[in-house]
């Protein structure tokens, strides 16, 4: 059973609102700093009391069903509803989409690139702290479009051992394209469809690249320029952003979080 929403004296004694918790989301994101492909912030409004706040990466139909079931207020997803070059009419997949929120007076936040981009709590910053890159001198080096790729030390080995520490820690088989062998000591990375950055990271002096997908082009560029492409998986790469941005609004907001991960293939 859904739970009730809470009053407004819930929101006195513990919880937040819509507004305050979209305040805080822009404060931490920035989003205005960022050309984007769909709007960030509030994208379908709900109720204006907040207590439960679940996270995830795509706001597909199944994380909505698992964030009713939570009894959540509110959702903080990477992959919103709403991107440019859509029909504009609501229809099918999308009519179910919003008619589940709007019926359970559920809020949806999403933020696209700026939540890559966060030099602590975004994608790339948590997934370069998971797979034990180290920040240089300056920290995070940053190099690309809007500056959204992330460059940073790597160990000094071969890129069989890259591949093998990435597939252990994000848990799935990836595609790796080896280069010339050259031992990895710095790194370059974009999560999610970045495989067009790989030219500025070569650029950049990588030793090796990783995002979330390959198109036919990054494999000859790779054998030909000697610097290795690992292709991780798009939702793989995104997935610790989300709840690492949810956790840290949630303690400063005195409101509950959960991280709800709905496995994709891609």
């Amino acid at each position: 059973m859904q739970d009730l929403p809470p009053s407004a004296a819930d929101v006195a004694s513990g919880g937040t609102t819509r507004d305050a918790l979209l305040a805080a989301l822009d404060a931490l994101l920035e989003p205005a700093r960022f050309q984007d492909y769909g709007p960030n912030g509030l994208q379908v409004e709900g109720r204006r009391p907040i207590r439960r706040l679940v996270s995830g990466v795509t706001a597909s139909l199944a994380l909505i069903e698992a964030a009713i079931d939570a009894g959540a207020d509110a959702i903080l997803v990477h992959h919103g509803l709403f991107w440019r070059g859509q029909r504009g009419t609501i229809t099918g997949w999308m009519k179910t989409r919003l008619q589940r929120l709007l019926t359970h007076d559920i809020n949806l936040y999403a933020y696209h690139l700026p939540l890559d981009a966060h030099a602590e709590l975004g994608n790339n910053a948590q997934l370069g702290q998971r797979l034990g890159f180290a920040p240089l001198s300056e920290g995070w080096g940053r190099f690309g479009e809007q500056q959204l790729g992330f460059l940073g030390g790597g160990d000094a080995r071969d890129v069989a051992a890259l591949a093998a520490r990435v597939e252990a820690v994000l848990g799935r088989r990836i595609t790796c394209v080896p280069g010339d062998g050259r031992p990895i000591r710095r790194v370059a990375w974009c999560s999610g469809g970045a495989q067009g950055y790989f030219e500025a990271a070569i650029a950049a002096g990588a030793d090796a690249f990783l995002t979330g997908e390959i198109s036919e082009p990054q494999a000859h560029l790779a054998r030909e320029c000697g610097v290795a492409f690992l292709a991780c998986g798009h939702h793989a790469t995104e997935r610790f952003g989300a709840p690492a941005v949810g956790a840290h609004v949630a303690a400063q907001l005195g409101i509950e979080h959960r991280f709800i991960d709905i496995d994709n293939p891609a």
